[in-house]
């Protein structure tokens, strides 16, 4: 796939957004941080110079990876994807950064999250 389709983008930034939450709660300033580097075609969706620890800018570059190998079209969201194209720590990984970031984005009042929590 050369160019992620409008949905993927839109699926790309959920999940940036909550690995970007996950690293500020979890890892904080304590962490060595550098610029999350993006595929180019996904620079204009997301923010400029976002910062992200070493561990979960490599967990961010194995999604979109993932994300633009997926031999499925249309992709259905991850939960009910019938192929884990995900290897078993990445997938635990994504699973507790969804599960950490999710419940506490949606406290805090990001109501446009639960859609994509609940679905």
């Amino acid at each position: 796939m050369e160019q992620f389709t409008n949905k993927q983008k839109k699926d790309l930034k959920v999940l940036i957004t909550f690995v970007s939450f996950y690293c500020r709660a979890r890892h904080g300033k304590n962490a060595e941080q550098s610029p999350l580097a993006l595929p180019a075609e996904l620079n204009s969706t997301f923010k400029r110079n976002m910062h992200l620890c070493g561990e979960c800018a490599g967990l961010v570059a194995y999604a979109i990876e993932k994300r633009r190998r997926c031999p499925l079209d249309p992709k259905p969201s991850c939960k009910k994807c019938p192929i884990h194209c995900y290897s078993k720590e990445y997938r635990a990984k994504i699973r507790e950064v969804m599960a950490f970031s999710g419940k506490r984005m949606i406290m805090r009042g990001r109501l446009d999250l639960l859609w994509h929590y609940l679905f």
